[in-house]
């Protein structure tokens, strides 16, 4: 089981990375993704990216873009199991609300993104 501290790393290392995405710091944004892992990413309506150079050339791009909208994310909610971890929150951009999953694996004491999937909500059935 994981203790409070773990996921309260875990939560920090989310708000790292959003902070990295709002501030258009490419520097950080890089220092958020695993480096010995294979990582994914999939942005809302894209395939998947695989590995870590095409996953951060995505990040460059878009945050590169001087269209692209600020992203609030809010609601984290962490679940710790080892070495592993996943964080699902929500993420509004331009307005839109988006779910996204984020998970994460500890390199060298380090919680690092290995995977990222952000996609837009489903309109309830009235």
């Amino acid at each position: 089981m994981a203790d409070d501290g773990d996921e309260a790393e875990v939560l920090r290392a989310n708000e790292r990375f959003y902070a990295a995405f709002t501030e258009r710091d490419f520097a950080a944004m890089s220092r958020a993704w695993a480096e010995r892992a294979r990582v994914t990413c999939i942005h809302p309506h894209w395939n998947v990216l695989e590995g870590r150079d095409a996953v951060l050339r995505s990040w460059a791009g878009i945050m590169n873009n001087p269209a692209q909208p600020r992203v609030v994310a809010g609601g984290a909610e962490v679940t710790v199991a080892g070495d592993l971890a996943v964080v699902v929150c929500r993420e509004f951009v331009a307005g839109v609300g988006l779910l996204a999953t984020n998970v994460f694996m500890r390199e060298d004491g380090d919680w690092r993104l290995l995977h990222h999937h952000s996609s837009p909500v489903a309109a309830e059935a009235s």
